[in-house]
């Protein structure tokens, strides 16, 4: 477990793609539990470990993940986090060059709960929720390319089923359409990272997190180095 960011109030980790953030229903160990046990063994902590989680990354998708280790801090994330007073940049590859080198997309997202899955629309519907965000196309490679993310809204499943809208599926994401998984079930979505004020010192805080070491990433982070 990677720690990326750690002080009294808050934590952050880089998640792996086959960690899940807070327990469901596969009964896995959480991202969650596992910060707790580092705590607890790192500060000599009696009983439970107070962790709040401040905000949540789809399983399959690996970066940066911010925890609040106070009550305060987490009020105040959770409240910045509705404000949108963070700002998160994810990396993505996809294998279809986007029609433009950027540009802000904007839908309507449903979500089916009992598929688990979202549709984005151009036009409104009803029970959806608008969404948006800006991709650039920041390197390419012969067969795949790297978009960088500015999310602006969080909705189930944005980037993976926006992108798919506009015909640019992630690599590995059979659920949106790319047409074979990756080796480790993971996607190709990276939280890059996260920019906010500190919720209790009010001094700016970024975290980056790298991506997970494969061959594509690794020569993406070459050129862009």
């Amino acid at each position: 477990m990677e720690i990326l960011y750690e002080d009294n109030h808050i934590i952050s980790v880089n998640k792996s793609n086959s960690d899940i953030v807070q327990v469901d229903k596969t009964g896995d160990l959480s991202l969650e539990d596992k910060v707790k046990a580092y705590i607890k063994v790192k500060y000599n902590k009696p009983g439970e470990v107070f962790l709040g989680v401040a905000h949540r990354i789809d399983r399959p998708v690996s970066g940066a993940v911010l925890f609040a280790r106070t009550s305060k801090a987490l009020v105040r994330l959770n409240e910045m986090f509705q404000k949108k007073e963070v700002k998160k940049i994810y990396w993505a590859i996809v294998k279809e060059k986007p029609p433009k080198t950027g540009d802000t997309i904007n839908h309507y997202i449903f979500r089916d709960q009992q598929k688990n899955k979202s549709y984005a629309s151009d036009t409104e519907k009803k029970d959806a929720k608008p969404a948006s965000l800006t991709y650039t196309l920041v390197a390419s490679a012969e067969n795949y390319h790297l978009l960088e993310i500015d999310l602006h809204t969080g909705r189930h499943h944005q980037i993976r089923c926006q992108l798919a809208k506009i015909g640019c599926p992630i690599k590995g994401d059979l659920k949106y359409g790319f047409a074979r998984s990756n080796p480790d079930g993971g996607i190709s979505l990276h939280s890059r990272k996260i920019e906010f004020i500190h919720p209790v010192s009010k001094q700016p805080v970024i975290i980056m997190a790298n991506p997970p070491q494969d061959a594509l990433w690794t020569y993406f982070l070459g050129i862009l180095k």
